[in-house]
């Protein structure tokens, strides 16, 4: 068995079953036992397992009562449970499943079963955790980029919620509202390239400043890179075109209408609404009013007519984020 072999609790209060588990895992795992559900607790909280393998018929607390206990704290709550057990019945099954359980291993037990549910869960695991170690890295990226801007981290926390906002009522769904929500805070990485002195520059930008202020558009596309994860694949989107405008008079690609991502669309609405109704050093708020104003002004112009549409009809949503993540 190798030193960084996942771990194992198996919780049954019968030391054959124990046995039966431990001749099939051990060779491929570290096991931890218990015999009661109140050790089984002790351990997921000092140990966390990778794992649990827990019977629900036992006495003191029931397997069904240490899954929920495990679920309502925050300690123990990501750790997959699979609940091997006697009791066949299927309201039994939906009971463990409802408790958060994320399988049922019937007994007795066959090796080869249980074996394969064991690994399978293990990789879904492994795969989450990649997931969000992923995410992680985009968030840092994206907080990196706020270091050198004027804006601040509770800007780009809005408009990724008006961004998911907008896509969920435009018909995307929520698999795709919540990757754009988390690569939304990436739009402005690309100004980590861009020298401070036009970056944070109090006054209004000569031509050639201005052309550099640019090319932090694909300078975030390049930091972003060529990932094939689709939320890297929609920040690296967002971040080379939520500059570009529905009538072609975007940069840095002077793409038009339907060209444009969607994902991009919708972070530049959500982008400029939140600017606009937000107060800066070098500016005042503007009224909701003056801001939804220029929206309607931009449609078909800057904006996405349909998104413009979308946007106004999740307008009082969009308020209540603005309003939860204020200065």
């Amino acid at each position: 068995m190798r030193n960084d072999a996942p771990t194992l609790l198996i919780v049954d209060d019968e030391p054959a079953n124990l046995q039966v588990l431990r001749n099939i895992l051990s060779d491929h795992y570290r096991l931890l036992f218990a015999r009661d559900g109140n050790r089984a607790l002790e351990l997921a909280r000092s140990e966390q397992p990778n794992l649990i393998l827990l019977d629900i018929m036992m006495p003191g607390l029931s397997g069904h009562e240490v899954c929920a206990t495990l679920k309502q704290q925050q300690e123990t709550r990501q750790i997959p449970v699979i609940f091997v057990t006697a009791l066949a019945d299927p309201v039994d099954e939906e009971k463990g499943f409802n408790l958060g359980a994320v399988d049922y291993i019937s007994k007795p037990v066959s090796a080869p079963i249980v074996r394969a549910r064991v690994r399978n869960h293990l990789s879904l695991v492994r795969m989450e955790e990649l997931v969000q170690t992923r995410l992680a890295v985009v968030q840092r990226l994206g907080r990196a980029a706020e270091y050198k801007d004027n804006e601040t981290g509770l800007h780009v926390i809005r408009m990724s919620h008006f961004s998911r906002l907008i896509a969920l009522e435009a018909g995307l769904g929520e698999a795709w509202a919540d990757t754009l929500l988390n690569a939304a805070p990436m739009h402005d990485v690309g100004k980590i390239g861009i020298p401070d002195a036009i970056l944070q520059k109090p006054g209004k930008l000569d031509p050639d400043e201005w052309q550099v202020m640019q090319q932090h558009a694909e300078i975030g596309a390049r930091i972003i890179g060529d990932d094939g994860s689709a939320l890297l694949k929609m920040a690296g989107e967002v971040a080379r075109n939520h500059h570009e405008k529905w009538d072609g008079s975007g940069y840095p690609a002077g793409l038009k209408g339907q060209d444009i991502p969607i994902s991009a669309r919708i972070v530049a609405l959500a982008d400029v609404f939140d600017a606009l109704t937000s107060e800066r050093p070098y500016k005042k708020a503007w009224s909701i009013e003056d801001a939804t104003q220029l929206i309607r002004e931009q449609s078909g112009k800057h904006f996405d007519p349909e998104l413009v549409d979308a946007f106004f009809r999740c307008l009082p949503a969009i308020l209540a984020a603005k309003e939860t993540w204020q200065e």
